[in-house]
């Protein structure tokens, strides 16, 4: 397939969506990342599946200490049907559009989703680490594929997550009596690092801080968005 720029992702089929997705499965890297964390990013998506308006953010904070040192926001439309498994495709354009705008680009980003913990491999934090070129990791609220054995009730128990006897990611237990996230690298960064960074950005809340912090983002322009009645800015 020839390379799509994501700026026709609303072009494209389902078919040829899975199609690219395969794709781009060869050129993942999911090997360690060698090189110091200064910056962290964090990135998530807000919109209703069945409207064409997508709102997105990233935040940029130092790392380990969680500060946040610098925000951008993305008001955008997309055509892709919601359809599990290439959310992607309705999600990166828009991020993209955010990431251009950074002053401070992140040495590794987390993204509200999957990385490899995908049925083709290619979740929204590996398609964004492969497009930017740039370590990624996916921390999901939910399971998309996979399975395992529930982790103990005790903050930071993790178990492998496994799909077709591949390990995929890791089930994580942030905080007690609360459900696991699903952890998984996206591009440029091990199993084992994906998840000694999650443990590091997380506080007292069950999601690590960067998706945290990107999720409050994307609901504060989408309420002020929609209070104003301001179109999308692309």
């Amino acid at each position: 397939m020839e390379f799509i720029s994501p700026d026709q992702y609303d072009q494209l089929t389902a078919s040829e969506a899975v199609a690219l997705q395969k794709e781009l499965r060869t050129k993942i890297n999911i090997t360690a990342l060698n090189i110091p964390i200064r910056f962290i990013g964090g990135a998530d998506i807000s919109f209703n599946k069945f409207e064409e308006t997508v709102y997105a953010g990233i935040i940029i904070l130092k790392y380990p200490e969680m500060i946040p040192v610098d925000r951008v926001s993305i008001v955008a439309t997309t055509s892709f049907p919601y359809i599990s498994g290439l959310l992607a495709f309705r999600e990166i354009p828009a991020l993209l559009k955010a990431w251009n705008k950074l002053d401070q680009k992140p040495d590794v980003m987390v993204l509200d989703g999957q990385g490899i913990a995908h049925e083709r491999r290619l979740g929204i934090a590996t398609h964004f680490g492969l497009l930017t070129d740039t370590p990624s990791i996916g921390c999901a609220k939910t399971r998309l594929t996979g399975t395992y054995i529930e982790p103990a009730d005790n903050p930071f128990a993790e178990s492998p997550l496994f799909h077709k006897h591949e390990r995929i990611g890791t089930v994580l237990r942030t905080k007690l009596k609360c459900k696991p996230v699903f952890v998984s690298p996206g591009h440029k960064v091990s199993i084992e690092q994906s998840v000694a960074i999650i443990k590091n950005c997380t506080r007292k809340y069950r999601i690590p801080e960067p998706t945290r912090l990107a999720h409050l983002l994307v609901n504060d322009i989408r309420i002020l968005h929609k209070e104003n009645n301001i179109p999308p800015l692309f």
